[in-house]
């Protein structure tokens, strides 16, 4: 451990770009990869509402859906192979999440494993006590009391350099930055300083490529014609080989669909990037603007040059709050006319719901496959569909007529043009997210461990 070797290399692989990703390609990299660390990054604004949710109706839920099927397939290799795993599908709960990795190891037959539980990113109270504005909209959080569901801030790695260096095999974590899940090992295993701007920058940069996951081996890449990926159904996901001086190359297990080139490397830096100058990290203010890309070999790619300024003196916090109630509903119609049946139905939903009174703050009308996407004056310039499907979606106050909407779609069946079919409605709670920025002196992320062979736990 800490070891500054100059030729020492760390391997971390993504195991996940999203909460719903596939699993096997984690598996795969844990068997195949030679990998040091498994980082499974699962957690969006949303997200962490949705989790909220559920672990308010059950205490001991909360973390990611998907967090046992991922341990039960990835467990066994990762252990034999000495893979130690980082990931935030703790969620809204964390320790619930290790208690339930802790039951999984067990009953795999897993003995001695130390599973850490990062917590302390819940604000909630501290950001209700601060009287902070919302940074989108300038409204008063004070306002939003009674709808809020969640505010969790965006923790940066040190927690989980702790952890390792208390030595975690299994760190679970809930809101921490993304390129912090992949910062956290180079920290603990090269030894640098937590000022140390420059390498933290570039770690910063590593996070960045590898956090998607499939998007930087060719999945969000791929465009037939233009930009051809091969084997996209068997995609690897990514490798990160990381040298002392924060250096990268982007990998992947050599018989695995998908491919590591510049163009993916490239498109994935500029991700969600607003200001390459000032991406602005809980660890580091990062600087992209002297990264350099490098074809080294088949499906290897070298980046280097990120650099980083101090971190800033207070913590971005997504606020999640209800923000009403989305009521749709769909039907195709399909053969000779079909587009004109499907106006019709539009014309016809429209003065329907005018009628019943279902009072909308926001309403689509949308022929999916001509204009939702981007509107009428696209859709002139071509021939009329064969087949087509209505979607209706209002945003209302409450359940009831969120209800209502789909049903007026449903009923076209009987009451609409000839040949409709395949009509579906849903309705559902809308959670918002809005950020503000509260001081680091609110925020005090901790860890804990839950042991594999703890019934008690």
């Amino acid at each position: 451990m800490n070891q500054t070797d100059a030729s020492r290399r760390v391997r971390i692989g993504a195991g996940a770009g999203y909460s719903g990703d596939r699993i096997e390609p984690a598996v795969e990299l844990a068997a195949q990869g030679a990998l040091d660390y498994l980082v499974f990054e699962c957690l969006a604004e949303r997200t962490v509402a949705i989790a909220q949710q559920a672990r308010r109706d059950n205490p001991e839920l909360g973390y990611d859906p998907l967090l046992e099927a991922r341990m039960r397939a990835v467990l066994p290799v990762a252990v034999k192979r000495g893979v130690r795993i980082i990931s935030n599908m703790g969620a809204a709960n964390p320790v619930a999440a290790a208690r339930k990795t802790a039951q999984v190891a067990r009953e795999l037959g897993l003995h001695g494993l130390r599973i850490a539980a990062v917590t302390g990113d819940e604000v909630l109270d501290a950001v209700l006590r601060s009287h902070l504005r919302f940074e989108e909209t300038g409204d008063d959080v004070c306002a939003y009391a009674e709808r809020i569901v969640s505010a969790n801030a965006y923790l940066g790695a040190s927690p989980i350099v702790d952890a390792l260096a208390a030595g975690a095999d299994i760190v679970l974590t809930g809101r921490v930055a993304d390129p912090s899940l992949f910062a956290a090992p180079l920290i603990h295993e090269f030894g640098w300083r937590m000022d140390d701007w420059n390498r933290l920058g570039q770690a910063s940069v590593v996070g960045h490529l590898l956090e998607c996951a499939g998007q930087v081996t060719g999945g969000y890449f791929a465009d037939p014609g233009y930009k051809e990926v091969d084997a996209l159904a068997r995609l690897g996901f990514p490798i990160g080989e990381v040298s002392a001086d924060g250096s990268v190359v982007v990998t992947k297990v050599a018989n695995a669909g998908g491919g590591v080139t510049e163009a993916t490397c490239k498109e994935q830096l500029l991700y969600e990037i607003h200001d390459p100058s000032r991406y602005i990290q809980p660890d580091v203010v990062a600087d992209f603007t002297q990264v350099r890309v490098a074809q080294e070999a088949k499906d290897r790619v070298r980046v280097t040059g990120g650099r980083g300024h101090a971190r800033t003196d207070t913590l971005k916090v997504s606020v999640a709050y209800v923000d009403g109630y989305i009521g749709e509903g769909q039907i195709s119609y399909g053969g000779p006319g079909a587009l004109a049946r499907a106006r019709l139905a539009l014309e016809i939903v429209r003065e329907r719901l005018a009628i019943t009174g279902v009072d909308m703050s926001e309403v689509r009308f949308d022929l999916i496959g001509v204009n939702s996407l981007y509107g009428d004056t696209l859709a002139a310039c071509h021939e009329a569909p064969c087949e087509v499907r209505v979607r209706v979606a209002g945003r209302v106050s409450n359940p009831h007529d969120a209800a209502r909407i789909g049903n007026e779609v449903e009923t076209l069946y009987t009451n609409g043009p000839a040949g409709g079919g395949g009509a579906t409605k849903a309705t559902r709670e809308v959670l918002a997210v809005q950020s503000v920025l509260l001081s680091r002196a609110h925020v005090r992320p901790i860890f804990q461990f839950v042991e594999a062979g703890d019934e008690t736990a």
